[in-house]
């Protein structure tokens, strides 16, 4: 101040201090609103704390999957796109807990449905299971103990230093091994004493078809949640392990999530951009290069393929940079061959030396291979395209592919129920594979080919065909038995085999209305029922009645005896077990 004298006669001063009084005033009420929306904003935060704990537990089950195999690469990138889209695309609420919710099942379910496109056939299973008892770790509804009992049984324990077996033969070492360890559990801690003193009951149960579904003995029937039973079908019955384990999954999960997911390639285009690839993971029979070729028809472009070898990194360069610049696919196939072009790809695509036509995609397909580049894997959309399993999901997977303009394609009243055999007949031959030599004595490379060639070849013949005389049977049983599927068989007896199904199924006989594919043995004499041919007129009345066949099907479905399966599911289930207990933190 410049005022000499008493400090109250300067105004100024008087003025500024007044000011700067309203402003404290104001910073500290600005200060209290601030810790004040803090707060509302932490406990809003906390309250979607939910979703990113489901979040956690997603994308570290994804990073666990690459344990299993090398090739399951995701990037965090891949999954906060996945993230941020459930936050958008999920129901809105005004209500907080049900926004939560919304956001919970979009998210579990899309996550789900993008990491099980990439996943070979036998490890889709393995990874639905291991989400379903994470989030049911995570929410308490599993104890620790019970999960290390699900996937390790009584396998650490000796045999001569537990209680001692009863003498009956019925019961193996390690399933009492397996009860022993189960019994530390404190709903069933009597169950050694139970099934001593009960034998003839439990017996009974741990004989039939499908102990999942009978009454389990000593009150455990109505005492039991899903996955307690779980446990106690594990430690008796090793191949009824994953029927029941599907049925924990439904219970805690939803039914969507035991079904299979259907490869969908022109949905995956539209995921797809020019910096991301479309990775296809080959196995035997499961070549894409037919539904791509179809699908670009459709889109009216063009699509060059080149295999990798040799030699071919020239070709499949010109091909990307014409390709780049004018438009259209590059399909490059079987890039195992090739790993040493593979770093030189990924810098092509993701830091283009001009700019790139919008048309352009780049498709590869791969065998698995340790040296595969991982970022190229994690900048990809990765799928697989094998035949999904069960009757089910392979007769869905055909109609899918189906149109109704191909539907109504002839007025022959012959035409959609020879067209429905020929779709069963084709998951019927392509699951027989995993029953090993019990199914085929050489594993058959049986493809979509197969499939296209023989509705091609019936639709031919029913054009050409006079109505007068009908179907000529031996024509049809002979070109499906022999030429397009028999085309593919070295073996005698498997070639007896196929021509059996086809002089079975392709007769006159199929148009009756009780007509089945199977007649099942035992009791069980409605076993067959669902395998009927459906009466239908669209392609979606066929996709509805698809919808009820079972989840599971008998072997006698695949003209196997009911035993069939005990082997086969046994090693299922022991190779998932083993597969979930190898890639735990040690």
């Amino acid at each position: 101040t410049s005022i000499q004298g008493p400090l109250v006669d300067d105004e100024s001063l008087i003025e500024v201090l007044n000011v700067t009084k309203i402003t404290s005033e104001e910073v500290k009420h600005k200060l209290v609103t601030a810790a004040e929306t803090e707060l509302k904003i932490n406990t809003a935060r906390e309250e979607f704390r939910p979703v990113a704990t489901r979040g956690s537990i997603l994308y570290f089950l994804i990073v666990e999957m690459s344990y299993v195999n090398v090739m399951y690469q995701t990037s965090i990138r891949q999954f906060l796109a996945l993230f941020d889209d459930s936050m958008e695309k999920s129901d809105k609420s005004p209500i907080t807990s049900k926004r939560i919710s919304n956001i919970i099942d979009y998210l579990t379910y899309e996550v789900w449905k993008y990491q099980v496109r990439g996943l070979y056939e036998e490890h889709k299973f393995l990874y639905t299971l291991l989400l379903t008892l994470k989030i049911c770790l995570q929410s308490n509804r599993i104890k620790p103990n019970e999960f290390m009992t699900f996937i390790k049984g009584g396998a650490a324990l000796d045999l001569k230093a537990v209680a001692p077996k009863p003498k009956s033969n019925w019961i193996s070492d390690m399933t009492w091994l397996n009860l022993v360890e189960l019994s530390k559990i404190p709903q069933f801690s009597e169950i050694l004493t139970q099934v001593a003193r009960n034998e003839k009951l439990w017996k009974q149960w741990y004989d039939s078809d499908a102990p999942e579904e009978g009454n389990i003995p000593d009150g455990y029937q109505n005492s039991l949640d899903v996955f307690k039973r779980t446990l106690l079908v594990r430690s008796w019955c090793p191949d009824r392990t994953l029927a029941q384990a599907r049925k924990f999954v439904v219970d805690a999960l939803g039914q969507r999530f035991a079904d299979g997911v259907i490869l969908d390639f022109h949905t995956m285009w539209g995921e797809s951009d020019t910096k991301t690839p479309l990775i296809c993971f080959l196995s035997m029979g499961s070549d894409p290069t037919a539904q791509i070729d179809t699908l670009a028809k459709k889109l009216k472009v063009d699509c060059k393929p080149v295999s990798m070898g040799q030699g071919q990194e020239i070709h499949a360069r010109r091909l990307l940079t014409q390709s780049m610049s004018q438009g259209g696919w590059v399909l490059l196939q079987n890039c195992h061959l090739g790993l040493n072009f593979m770093d030189e790809l990924l810098q092509t695509i993701t830091e283009p030396a001009g700019p790139v036509h919008e048309t352009f995609r780049l498709w590869i397909t791969t065998e698995g291979h340790p040296q595969f580049p991982i970022n190229l894997l994690q900048i990809g959309l990765k799928y697989t395209n094998e035949p999904p399993q069960g009757v089910k999901a392979g007769v869905k997977r055909t109609y899918n592919g189906v149109t109704q303009d191909q539907l109504d394609i002839t007025n022959m009243p012959q035409w959609k129920p020879m067209l429905y055999t020929v779709a069963i007949l084709h998951t019927v031959v392509q699951e027989r594979r995993k029953f090993g030599p019990l199914g085929w004595n050489i594993p058959y490379e049986f493809n979509q080919a197969d499939l296209t060639a023989s509705i091609q070849f019936l639709q031919n013949h029913l054009d050409d065909m006079d109505p007068r005389h009908g179907v000529n049977w031996s024509t049809v049983q002979y070109m499906i038995g022999e030429v397009q599927y028999g085309g593919r068989v070295t073996d005698d007896m498997d070639k007896r085999l196929l021509k059996t199904f086809c002089k079975v199924w392709f007769r006159e006989e199929m148009f009756a209305p009780g007509f089945q594919f199977f007649t099942p043995t035992g009791n069980n004499s409605d076993a067959g029922k669902p395998y009927t041919i459906p009466q239908c007129k669209t392609v979606q009345q066929y996709l509805d009645f698809i919808e009820k066949l079972p989840p599971v099907d008998s072997p006698e479905v695949f003209g196997l005896h009911p035993n069939a399966n005990i082997t086969y599911q046994s090693k299922s289930a022991r190779d998932i077990l083993d597969t979930i207990l190898n890639i735990q933190p040690k």
